[in-house]
């Protein structure tokens, strides 16, 4: 059964969040190389979150919920009245894709895929 795998909490100022996060629980950050701020920690053997520099005045943490198919899962959310993004490719490591359920709430799909390429840069 699909579970939540990853989050992501957007930050005005990462580093403070992540003092925060990093005092609450004692997550230790490792920046990921890439063209934004991006700071993972783990919280379980295959599972872990990461801060990272908030956009367009997000907020809340974003989950990201692991799927088989990425494209059956997006196809899904729009059949039962969410909408779903295209999907993402992120280099070696997978696919995601952001969505909303039917209420408004951001979520996101993970799809894991060691051949996915390396992001187009715009």
């Amino acid at each position: 059964m699909p579970g939540i795998i990853h989050f992501e909490i957007p930050a005005q100022d990462t580093s403070r969040a992540k003092n925060f996060w990093g005092g609450l629980f004692g997550y230790e950050f490792q920046t990921m190389d890439g063209p934004t701020e991006y700071s993972m920690f783990q919280t379980g053997e295959n599972e872990g979150g990461a801060v990272y520099q908030q956009q367009q005045g997000e907020t809340g943490l974003i989950s990201y919920f692991a799927v088989e198919d990425i494209d059956a899962a997006r196809a899904k959310i729009e059949e039962l009245g969410g909408k779903a993004e295209g999907k993402e490719p992120v280099g070696g490591m997978g696919w995601y894709a952001r969505a909303t359920d039917t209420e408004g709430n951001a979520f996101s799909l993970w799809q894991t895929d060691d051949q996915a390429p390396e992001a187009q840069q715009s």
